[in-house]
């Protein structure tokens, strides 16, 4: 008899078990759908953004004229310098864009990636990791310009974010960075970017995944020498080669994306030409 009441009490902690167990699953599955379906619409929501946005605005190349600006040319001629400076820059009217979001500072395009978007500048580094372009809020954000940085001056290092969307837009494509497939092709070192002021382009240098630090996201320096130090570790971090010459005189755009929780993936670029509008 008390065999059975001890069998019939393990059943029942048994059953108590299974219930449990099932109610926590069925709760993690509403969960994860729940997420995956915000997920999903704000992804619909990016992806008609920037319908919208293209259907507004136009991205002109813009052969070199007499204005047209060569930036620290290298010394050498055998430099791949002299071969990027005769890329076409991108010229891009802001007006319409402007009545959208008045944060708007710029235009970015990055070879090899989906990059090519207007990028805005806020008051801190938060609002756009959670608001889309024209302001409504989106986990996926935009692409924005570090506060610090001058809009209308580039600094040293000149800062620009986005999140790591898994379907590319944003700054998803800028993982394909770090691949082999990207910084074997020589084409893919130009990024253009369009400003209200002036179109400039930039020969990339340094591609790389790191843990998340910020130490490659310093825009003042005390002294070239500390500046040369910074750019060399950049260079040194790079998963590829780009034998591009640096110096002191040089300013640099940095792309910063996360890879995963942990890690992030930095573009590098320098400036090699540009024409006031």
């Amino acid at each position: 008899m008390k065999k059975k009441k001890r069998k019939i009490k393990k059943l029942a902690v048994i059953k108590c078990i299974f219930v449990l167990l099932m109610t926590i699953c069925i709760g993690l599955l509403i969960y994860s759908g729940y997420h995956i379906y915000q997920w999903i619409q704000e992804n619909k929501k990016v992806n008609e953004q920037i319908e919208e946005i293209e259907k507004i605005s136009e991205v002109e190349e813009q052969e070199d004229t007499d204005q047209t600006e060569l930036v620290n040319p290298a010394p050498s001629k055998s430099d791949p310098y002299w071969d990027y400076i005769k890329i076409n820059l991108i010229d891009v009217d802001f007006t319409e864009l402007k009545k959208t979001n008045k944060d708007v500072v710029g235009w970015l395009k990055v070879n090899g990636t989906n990059i090519n978007y207007p990028f805005v500048q806020g008051k801190d580094n938060t609002y756009y990791l959670r608001h889309q372009f024209n302001k409504k809020y989106n986990s996926a954000g935009w692409v924005f310009m570090d506060f610090r940085n001058n809009s209308k001056d580039y600094d040293k290092n000149t800062i620009i974010y986005a999140h790591g969307r898994a379907n590319k837009t944003m700054f998803g494509s800028l993982l394909n960075v770090i691949k082999k497939s990207w910084y074997n092709n020589p084409d893919n070192y130009i990024v253009k970017i369009s400003t209200e002021t002036e179109n400039t382009l930039w020969q990339v240098f340094s591609t790389y995944r790191i843990k998340t630090t910020n130490d490659y996201l310093q825009i003042d320096f005390s002294s070239d020498e500390s500046y040369l130090k910074f750019l060399n570790m950049l260079q040194k971090r790079s998963v590829h080669n780009y034998k591009v010459n640096l110096t002191a005189q040089d300013k640099i755009i940095s792309l910063s994306t996360c890879y995963n929780n942990t890690d992030k993936v930095v573009l590098h670029a320098k400036l090699i030409k540009r024409e006031a509008k």
